[in-house]
């Protein structure tokens, strides 16, 4: 087992933020701090890292002896002696662009495996073009994108073209995903990285290229899709109006990279696309378009720096969040239908808590963990949750509560 020797399996780098300190809380809920999964808290404070142990001690008091691991995120040599204490480091800490990178960079030099939450495009393929290489030449598995986005996604996609592959010997030509229900509020994390992508996007016209280049991910290859749904379409196949996802401008280039990470099983015109279900007749045309006008609007105002600094002031903060109760009242539902010669496949991805906090937490965590102590595919590289943990994260998640299943459309 890789770096087997090291003194932890996973470090949770960031705990003392909002969603560092969710992803410690379900890791001590389930795993305790035990030897069965030796983990650590990390971060560049000694106090509020100690303030955050005590209080998973009041879940299990074993947690009073978690190791704190304390670092500078800009400095590569404390970093270096950060990542070479741990199997995996579990990052929380973004935006990822500007807190990221040299942590990567550690991780690659180390052979240190690493997750993380971004969303951020431009930071992904930025460690695509300087860091694959070389994780492929120490074994390091870089591995982004380990939240709501965009697991149910990756793997929900996994997840179908294996039934489809299995049962009838070839791929779905085409999926398509639909966000049925997500009950939730966006992460102050999150919409600190939309931010900062947009004032990046400003000033610099190859991130500008990037957000809208449907295959950013996969350099050098070009397939079928173009640009994300962006106006209220009807879906005759649903039978319900739909309007655009925020999140497939990740979701998509993350899937597609994974399609060639896997040696094109899914076939080079593989298709793939993600929108909203607003529902059917009037009330859903409604839905449809303001989620329209509404996506525009924001994005717009966000391209702006007088409207973005307005919409930084309205909007969560890093670091902030939900109540708990809020939080475990959260669910989401996505539905996949994939074609696949002549025949409707519906996989299902659900699961309960807040998406952008407590779900992903519970995501994060188990991706993590399946890095630590599961057997997957040898070598490195930066990779994608369905390429790098596959069926594993899948069987982890459903483990953990997540339901991922597949059905025939009974009327294709």
């Amino acid at each position: 087992m890789k770096n087997a020797d090291r003194d932890l399996d996973v470090i949770v780098w960031g705990a003392s933020g909002f969603t560092g300190r969710l992803v410690a809380e379900f890791i001590v809920e389930r795993y305790g701090a035990s030897r069965e999964l030796r983990w650590g808290i990390g971060g560049r404070s000694l106090a509020k890292l100690e303030e955050v142990r005590r209080s998973l001690a009041a879940i299990d008091p074993a947690a009073a002896e978690l190791p704190l691991i304390v670092g500078d995120a800009s400095d590569r040599a404390s970093l270096g002696a950060v990542v070479t204490r741990a199997r995996v480091v579990l990052s929380t800490v973004g935006p990822y662009a500007i807190h990221g990178r040299e942590l990567v960079a550690a991780c690659v030099a180390h052979g240190t495996d690493y997750c993380d939450l971004t969303g951020e495009v431009p930071f992904i393929r930025d460690m695509i073009d300087a860091h694959h290489a070389g994780a492929v030449a120490s074994g390091a598995r870089i591995v982004c994108c380990c939240g709501f986005d965009s697991i149910p996604s990756d793997l929900g996609v996994l997840m179908l073209q294996r039934y489809a592959t299995e049962k009838y010997g070839a791929p779905c030509s085409e999926v398509r995903f639909y966000v049925m229900k997500a009950k939730g509020g966006v992460s102050g994390g999150t919409i600190a990285s939309m931010m900062n992508l947009m004032e990046s996007a400003g000033r610099d016209p190859r991130v500008r290229k990037l957000a809208f280049d449907a295959y950013a991910l996969t350099p050098g290859e070009r397939g079928p899709d173009g640009a994300d749904q962006q106006t209220a379409r009807y879906d005759a196949g649903l039978a319900q109006w739909t309007g655009p996802f925020v999140m497939a401008a990740i979701n998509t280039r993350v899937v597609r990279r994974s399609n060639a990470l896997l040696g094109y099983a899914w076939g080079r015109n593989f298709s793939y696309a993600e929108v909203m279900a607003t529902g059917a007749g009037a009330a859903g045309w409604l839905r449809a378009t303001a989620t329209s006008v509404g996506t525009g609007a924001a994005m717009a105002l966000a391209a702006i720096a007088p409207t973005r600094d307005v919409l930084k002031m309205a909007l969560p903060s890093p670091g902030e969040g939900p109540s708990k109760q809020a939080r475990e009242r959260g669910s989401f539902e996505v539905k996949l239908v994939g074609l696949c010669d002549g025949r409707r496949l519906v996989g299902t991805v659900a699961g309960k808590g807040d998406p952008g906090y407590a779900a992903t937490a519970r995501m994060i965590a188990e991706s993590a963990v399946c890095l630590a102590k599961d057997e997957l595919p040898p070598g490195g590289g930066v990779l994608t949750p369905a390429s790098c943990m596959g069926d594993a994260l899948i069987a982890r998640l459903r483990a953990a509560g997540m339901r991922f299943d597949v059905t025939e459309d009974a009327g294709a």
